[in-house]
């Protein structure tokens, strides 16, 4: 098996990655949306009319 990110092979300790370094650059490209599938837009959620039930330990 070979590292996703730059196709050295594989270290045990940070499988499926070779180091830490390429670990963090697979997650920074989680975070950042760089592995997002394109799409349409969402459609927009209509504002609840009823506001939210009080918690039960105030009553």
């Amino acid at each position: 098996m070979t590292c996703p990110v730059c196709k050295k092979p594989t270290d045990p300790a940070y499988r499926p990655f070779c180091s830490r370094r390429c670990a963090d650059v697979d997650l920074g490209r989680w975070l950042t949306g760089g592995y997002a599938l394109p799409g349409d837009p969402a459609e927009p959620t209509e504002p609840d009319d009823e506001p939210p039930p009080s918690p039960s330990w105030r009553h």
